[in-house]
């Protein structure tokens, strides 16, 4: 389970902050892909924080 802590913080992390995205900033046309519904940029979000968290634990293993 240790193993997997750092990238499920990166998804949560990247999830919440993919949805506060969606609310506070969005899309006032409606035709952006990611940002026009709160799915979309939750997922991207949690994703992306999947990525980021992940290389911060490959850098770590290095040491």
């Amino acid at each position: 389970m240790k193993k997997f802590l750092l990238p499920l913080i990166g998804i949560a992390t990247g999830g919440i902050g993919g949805y506060l995205y969606w609310q506070q900033i969005g899309c006032s046309s409606g035709t952006c892909m990611i940002t026009s519904k709160p799915l979309n940029s939750t997922i991207y979000g949690a994703v992306m924080g999947y990525l980021f968290f992940g290389l911060i634990d490959d850098l770590i293993k290095k040491r």
